[in-house]
C-alpha cells in the first residue's frame, strides 16, 4: 500500500499537476491539506476524475481556507470529519479527517500554524495537538497520522536553526506537543528510515529562491503506529513535484507499506543540487515560516 501526504496549497490551483501526478505515482491513499474548498465545491471541481481512477473520497472543507481530504483505492470506512470535542478558533476548523483504509486508521491533518509564540493561536495549536492525541490514542497501533504538522521535529529538520529563532514551528512547547502525540506509539517513519540525513525537507518558501537554494524545513510527517511502522518498505519525499510551473510550496511525502514499487529510492527524489549554506549565512523571507 502506498500512502501519501501532500499540502497542495489550493487544490483548485494544483489540479493540472495533481491529476497527472496521481497517474504517475499511483498512490493507494492520499491525504491532502489546504484544499481551500467546501465539500460540494471539491466534488464539483473533480467531477468523475477521481472515481475513474478508482478513488473513494472523504472531504472536510471550508470556503477559501484550510480543508483536508482523503482519497483511497483500498476502502474508506468509518469517516470522521474533524476532532470530536476538539478546540476551535473560536469555532472548529476543517483541519482533520479520518477513515479506515485497507485496515489502516488514517488521519490526515493540517495542524494550526501558531502564528507567533505565546499568541492565542499558538495556544490553540498546542490544545489542538492534545485533542488529536486523545482522538488517535485508542486505536494508535494501527494508526497513520499524516499531514502538514507545522512543526519541525528537531534542529536537523530545518536548513539553519539560527534562521528560525523566535519563530513558530521550532519552539520547545511545539516540539514537546509533537513528542507527546508520538508517545502513544507513533513513529516518524521518514526520519526513522533516514536518521542521519540533514537535508530532508518537505517545504520551501516561494520567495527569495528558497527552493532552488534548498533552504527548507521538514514539517510534513507520516507518523505510524506499532503495527504499521514495521511494514514500511520505503519512505521518501517526492521533490520532483515541487519543481516546474505552478507547484505547491510543499512536496508530497510517500510511504510504501510491505513493498516498494519504485525501490527504496529515498530520502529525497531527486536530491537537491545546491550546496548546503553556511550556518548564519541565510535568513528567512519576512513573514516566514510556513503555514
Amino acid at each position: 500500500m502506498r500512502i501519501v501526504t501532500w499540502n497542495v496549497n489550493s487544490v483548485k490551483q494544483r489540479l493540472p499537476r495533481l491529476l497527472p501526478w496521481l497517474d504517475e505515482r499511483r498512490p493507494d491513499v492520499v491525504c491532502l491539506q489546504e484544499t481551500k474548498l467546501t465539500d460540494d465545491a471539491f466534488t464539483e471541481l473533480f467531477g468523475d476524475e477521481l472515481s475513474t481512477r478508482g478513488y473513494e473520497v472523504a472531504t472536510y472543507g471550508e470556503v477559501s481556507w484550510n480543508g483536508v481530504a482523503i482519497l483511497s483505492k483500498v476502502g474508506l470506512e468509518d469517516v470522521v470529519r474533524g476532532i470530536p470535542g476538539g478546540p476551535g478558533f473560536p469555532d472548529p476548523e476543517a483541519r482533520a479527517v479520518s477513515a479506515t483504509c485497507g485496515g489502516v486508521r488514517v488521519t490526515g491533518v493540517y495542524v494550526p500554524n501558531g502564528r507567533s509564540p505565546g499568541s492565542d493561536h499558538y495556544n490553540y495549536k498546542l490544545a489542538w495537538l492534545k485533542a488529536l492525541k486523545d482522538m488517535v490514542a485508542p486505536d494508535a497501533a494501527r494508526a497513520v497520522v499524516c499531514g502538514d504538522i507545522n512543526i519541525a521535529p528537531t534542529d536537523d529538520d530545518v536548513f539553519d536553526p539560527e534562521a528560525y529563532e523566535g519563530h513558530t514551528h521550532v519552539t520547545a512547547p511545539e516540539r514537546d506537543a509533537l513528542a507527546d502525540l508520538q508517545s502513544i506509539g507513533l513513529h516518524d517513519v521518514v526520519r526513522d528510515r533516514w536518521p542521519d540525513e540533514r537535508r530532508l525537507f518537505t517545504y520551501w518558501d516561494y520567495r527569495a529562491g528558497m527552493f532552488h537554494q534548498d533552504l527548507g524545513m521538514r514539517i510534513d510527517l507520516v507518523l505510524a503506529g506499532e503495527e504499521i511502522a514495521p511494514r514500511v518498505a520505503a519512505a521518501w519525499v517526492d521533490r520532483k513535484a515541487r519543481k516546474g510551473k505552478g507547484p505547491s510550496d510543499h512536496a508530497p511525502v510517500i510511504v510504501d507499506l510491505d513493498e516498494a514499487p519504485d525501490g527504496d529510492i529515498g530520502p529525497v527524489v531527486p536530491p537537491a543540487s545546491a550546496p548546503a549554506p553556511l550556518r548564519g549565512a541565510k535568513r528567512l523571507p519576512q513573514g516566514s515560516p510556513a503555514d
